[in-house]
């Protein structure tokens, strides 16, 4: 959705005082809507856009003054109501989709499965199936709505060199789509350490906006932060590094309602567990708080793998079975 359709009143250029040299450092910084200045904290607009701050607050206030009707106070019916046409995209499984949606939708029509508007994050031991499930996302974002896609194009940030564009094609010929379609509505960025991996998220914003992007994949968001910060020294700006990119990508979350973001991230295994489950995600609790849902995968017989939901604002501590065949996500 451009910013004209989206904000068909009011954009960037309507703001008082803000000239084209304004304008340009605003969208080179990602702040590309009125919804994203009004939600942009002052400090980012100062380091990063590089205006006074009375200006970056004076502005700030026009831009929440002019966006108040969808960022004002609503009661919890109205929540209810817009969270009914919630984006979503189909994972595969149907059992992994009614996962992660919850039992409250009682529609046979409704298609459930990712949910825009938020944060999911994948994470368990390798071949756990947390890259095919992004690889799936890729190609389902494409589907019609009616098959449970958003007709839109995915943006894949690869961290460990581990998105493979024949796996694509697999996806894509099983579900009688034209591979090559499919390929070029997927834009791939390569993230060689972690300030890479931090620039191109605040650039998403752009890559978004110009492509029609429904589904953001960052796989994984971990890797690089744990070969770069070693060590208990390390421990306290590591922290912070983390908080500032989940609250990027949270903000994406916020700016572009249709957008589903999902991520994936690392375990390791604790060996003086002796009761219950060894296995501990990584980035401790910046990233478990930041998450809005958390599965954890885990490894079944043969093809079989189970997603576990491990928090989720209101969706149940329960399990559900699915596959990786060589077409995909199944049940």
């Amino acid at each position: 959705m451009s910013e004209d359709e989206e904000f068909p009143k009011y954009g960037l250029k309507d703001l008082p005082g803000v000239g084209d040299a304004t304008l340009k450092k605003l969208r080179d910084a990602g702040i590309l809507t009125l919804k994203a200045l009004a939600i942009c904290p002052i400090g980012k607009i100062v380091n990063e856009v590089g205006l006074g701050e009375k200006t970056a607050e004076k502005i700030i206030k026009v831009a929440l003054d002019l966006e108040s009707p969808s960022l004002g106070a609503k009661n919890a019916r109205e929540l209810f109501e817009s969270r009914k046409d919630l984006s979503r995209i189909t994972s595969g499984g149907t059992e992994l989709d009614k996962l992660l949606s919850g039992t409250c939708h009682k529609n046979d029509d409704f298609h459930g499965g990712f949910e825009a508007g938020s944060l999911t994050e994948l994470f368990g031991e390798f071949r756990t199936g947390k890259t095919q499930i992004c690889h799936q996302l890729c190609v389902n974002v494409q589907l019609p709505y009616d098959q449970g896609g958003l007709e839109g194009k995915a943006y894949y940030i690869d961290t460990d060199n581990s998105f493979r564009p024949e796996r694509i094609i697999q996806m894509a010929e099983e579900l009688y789509l034209d591979y090559n379609k499919v390929l070029n509505n997927v834009i791939v960025s390569r993230a060689y350490n972690s300030d890479h991996q931090i620039l191109l998220v605040k650039e998403a914003p752009k890559i978004i906006s110009e492509h029609g992007i429904k589904v953001l994949v960052l796989d994984n968001l971990i890797s690089h932060f744990k070969a770069e910060y070693l060590g208990r020294g390390n421990l306290r700006l590591l922290r912070s590094l983390l908080r500032s990119h989940l609250t990027d990508l949270l903000s994406l979350a916020n700016t572009f309602q249709d957008l589903v973001i999902v991520y994936t991230n690392q375990v390791r295994i604790r060996h003086n567990v002796f009761y219950g489950d060894p296995i501990r995600h990584l980035g401790g609790h910046i990233v478990a708080h930041l998450s809005t849902t958390r599965v954890y995968l885990r490894k079944g017989k043969g093809e079989q793998r189970i997603a576990h939901i491990v928090k989720s604002p209101y969706l149940p501590d329960d399990y559900a079975i699915f596959s990786i065949q060589e077409g995909g996500i199944r049940d």
